[in-house]
């Protein structure tokens, strides 16, 4: 076991925040600055609540919780429900949605434009198959992921991310103007901010990578969990601070683009055209050199869990190698359906785990308060999977018949998408009372 080292927390913060800086954390922010204008700055405080301070804490209430990862979390719901939810979450953010759309953005934004139209369609198979055989390889050693992320790709992917940043401030574009409709007052604003904090998927991702750096941590020498915690901690606080600065400038460059550049549809298209303006035909190379890096240290830390996750459900039958590969080439086949869809896909099996994902973080943090009693976690879990059910199926467009209309008028921010709150609230405080009429032993 090797001393504890003091600084140790410093490359390992940097890992942390490389796993959770990917392309959709460029884009979301530069978007949302367009959209928010004069009121950007009420946008993303919003923002950084659910792209920050949320990822955040989900990975400190991991560590406080000195279990090893979210499926011991989730069975303090019940055993079923941890390898429920643990399972759904790892396939959502690993091979079938987040790790596939690493590389489709990779390549839409980092390599499709320098390419002639005629080599796009052959162009994209290469790609990815490249994209994922180094981020599967890079995946395959997670003892030496410390050292390759935190120590040579993060310092790579700041500098780049630097240079962007250090030119809009003394370039300014021009001036933020009007807000959209869903940003139209500071409230609104702040609310449409959080909302839009929750499309960067990095509460969820924070679940997995938080076994990781918990593992990472011990590996450093680490073996109470009074410091496991505190050494999580201190990572985070590197982590946060990071994120949140990128933040602030990306969406400041959404919001001074309008008048340079025109309203664009997504983040892509403001990021590549503000590099080019910024910095002419080296620009697009720039955001280029960016966005796949940040890519690419996402992918390898979203195939390096699944697969831990997966040799965990195995019981060691399937090697943690073979499990690398198989989702790496389950992330190059869904890749090929291209962006679009993939994020399509995504947007109603987010609603679903999102809200699960806020829950579970609460009752880590109240588990001592609540005397360790699964009752309190089923009643709250129960009511809020009600809300996220129906979250999911009303972002998938299903029927839900006069339902809508009624929540709508009973369950206070419903209308804001955050209905599942109240809910539960209400399991809690049921859960609070079955504790308080019954005798049960408190989980660990």
């Amino acid at each position: 076991m090797p001393t504890p080292s003091r600084t140790r927390f410093i490359p390992i913060g940097l890992m942390l925040f490389a796993l959770f800086f990917g392309a959709g954390n460029l884009i979301f922010p530069a978007s949302m600055g367009q959209a928010a204008g004069t009121e950007v700055w009420w946008a993303l405080l919003g923002f950084c609540i659910t792209g920050v301070g949320l990822p955040l804490l989900t990975v400190m209430a991991v560590g406080y919780s000195g279990l090893p990862g979210l499926q011991e979390i989730g069975s303090r719901v019940h055993p079923w429900f941890g390898v429920f939810y643990s399972t759904v979450c790892i396939l959502a953010i690993g091979p079938c949605f987040a790790a596939p759309r690493t590389g489709t953005v990779s390549w839409e934004i980092g390599i499709a434009p320098f390419l002639d139209p005629s080599q796009l369609e052959v162009g994209m198979p290469v790609f990815l198959a490249i994209f994922f055989i180094v981020a599967g390889w890079l995946a395959a050693s997670p003892s030496k992921l410390v050292d390759r992320i935190g120590k040579v790709l993060t310092p790579l992917l700041v500098l780049s991310l630097a240079i962007f940043i250090v030119k809009s401030y003394l370039a300014p574009m021009g001036e933020p103007q009007a807000p959209a409709a869903p940003y139209a007052t500071s409230t609104m604003a702040v609310v449409q901010g959080i909302l839009d904090g929750y499309n960067t998927l990095d509460a969820i991702a924070a679940l997995i990578f938080a076994s990781l750096t918990i593992g990472v941590v011990r590996d450093a020498g680490f073996t109470e969990q009074s410091d496991i915690a505190r050494e999580v901690f201190k990572a985070s606080m590197i982590a946060g601070p990071l994120l949140g600065i990128i933040y602030i400038f990306i969406a400041k460059v959404g919001a001074e683009s309008v008048s340079a550049i025109g309203t664009q549809e997504t983040g892509a298209p403001i990021l590549a055209l503000s590099a080019k303006l910024l910095f002419g035909s080296g620009g697009a190379m720039l955001l280029s050199v960016m966005v796949i890096l940040a890519c690419m240290t996402t992918a390898i830390g979203l195939i390096s869990c699944t697969a831990a996750h997966f040799l965990n459900l195995s019981g060691g039958r399937i090697s943690y190698k073979a499990w690398v590969l198989i989702f790496t080439v389950i992330s190059y086949l869904i890749g090929l359906f291209g962006l679009k869809t993939i994020i399509v896909s995504t947007v109603p099996v987010l609603m679903f785990l999102y809200p699960l994902c806020v829950a579970l973080v609460i009752l880590s943090f109240l588990h001592k308060m609540i005397g360790g009693r699964r009752c309190v976690w089923a009643w709250t879990i129960g009511f809020t999977f009600v809300m996220a059910t129906y979250n999911g199926l009303q972002t998938a467009k299903i029927a839900m018949g006069g339902l809508e209309s009624i929540l709508a008028q009973w369950v206070p921010l419903h209308t804001y998408g955050l209905g599942w709150i109240p809910f539960a609230a209400a399991g809690f405080v049921i859960g609070m009372i079955h504790k308080s009429l019954t005798k049960g032993p408190a989980q660990p």
